[in-house]
């Protein structure tokens, strides 16, 4: 029913924005794996709200309690079972929005799929059920440390700012320096700025994040239905505001670009090229190069300016956004995206033990 992402290492989640919880549940998950509890937790702190003035002030602690799975610190092959308690719910902010529907929300469409929707935050449509991918990706990376394959992620672009720098060229040691989360310094300043001044506004503005996966070795991905950059678009594209997803080198307009440009010559027989355009990938199968993807961000849909929309009757009515949301999703998302990356690719580590005697 779409609730599940993965094949061999499997990710469930249940719960919706006001109600008394969000959770999941890990299937596939090796025994024997240490569990880091206070790594998964620094990532959970990394996404949740209100943890700088750029972002909504919804105060949620976002305290993972694991429910099943996990023997003395160690995960014992069996599902894991984790929940995460909301506890700073404000249903009260959508009751103006319970027989409407907000411009560019899921409201209109739930309703048309079930013929009723939680009005409640968005409910199940709200962002806040990524905190459950956060938790499973902080655990598919602990399993990823053990192959050696680091994931990184930053925020490349907000709005007109884009730091058109490849990543060879950036420190990544910087990227939690701002609450931003761009490693350019330079660049991150001007994108706060230019945050700041579309939430005085009463506006929202989007954005982009690059990923960077080092230490896949070639092999991983699946022919044809299943490639590796397939099962990655599709987790990026899963996540809330995501409406657009590229792989390759950043900076090259691969489509417009002649096959002397970006053809990348191999070198070694570990796949080593001399150019990495492909991203890493090429035939859907990792060839042992950097992986590398954008992931592009529409402007959050809820503002805090009068919109025109209509009600379930379909009459024209005015509404204006309440609450506590954010003016940028981007800079909150940076765990969100790592999680995503995580998860593919620890799925396709344990796809991929399954070719081989």
């Amino acid at each position: 029913m779409g609730n599940s992402f993965g094949q061999f290492f499997t990710l469930t989640t249940f719960g919706e924005s006001h109600g008394r919880a969000i959770g999941g549940i890990i299937d596939g998950c090796p025994a024997g794996l240490e569990v880091d509890f206070e790594k998964v937790q620094q990532q959970l702190d990394s996404r949740k709200p209100g943890q700088s003035k750029l972002t909504t002030q919804r105060k949620e602690s976002d305290k993972v309690e694991f429910l099943s799975g996990i023997f003395e610190g160690k995960t014992t092959g069996t599902p894991i079972g984790f929940t995460i308690y909301n506890e700073d719910a404000k249903s009260k902010d959508y009751i103006h929005l319970k027989d409407t529907f907000r411009p560019s929300h899921a409201d209109f469409t739930y309703q048309a799929k079930y013929g009723l929707r939680d009005y409640r935050g968005g409910g199940r449509a709200s962002a806040r059920e990524t905190a459950c991918r956060v938790v499973a990706g902080a655990i598919a990376q602990q399993l990823l440390d053990k192959v050696g394959v680091k994931i990184t992620a930053y925020v490349s672009a907000v709005g007109s700012v884009k730091m058109n720098k490849c990543q060879k060229d950036l420190d990544f040691k910087q990227i939690e320096k701002t609450a931003v989360r761009c490693p350019d310094l330079e660049h991150a300043e001007k994108m706060i700025a230019e945050i700041e001044k579309t939430k005085k506004e009463g506006d929202t503005i989007g954005g982009e994040i690059s990923c960077i996966a080092t230490g896949v070795p070639a092999g991983w991905g699946e022919p044809v239905f299943d490639k590796l950059h397939a099962e990655m678009g599709k987790a990026m594209l899963s996540i809330n505001a995501v409406h657009g997803f590229k792989y390759g080198f950043g900076g090259v307009d691969i489509s417009s670009s002649k096959g002397t440009e970006v053809n990348d010559v191999l070198l070694n027989e570990k796949g080593r090229t001399k150019t990495n355009f492909s991203g890493g990938i090429q035939g859907g199968i990792s060839n042992g190069n950097d992986i590398y993807c954008e992931v592009a961000f529409k402007p959050v849909a809820t503002l805090m300016q009068t919109q025109d929309s209509i009600n379930e009757k379909g009459e024209k009515v005015a509404i204006k956004g309440k609450g506590r949301h954010d003016a940028c999703v981007v800079p909150r998302a940076v765990p969100i995206v790592e999680s995503m990356m995580a998860l593919t690719l620890v799925d396709a580590f344990l796809r991929s033990k399954k070719n081989k005697i």
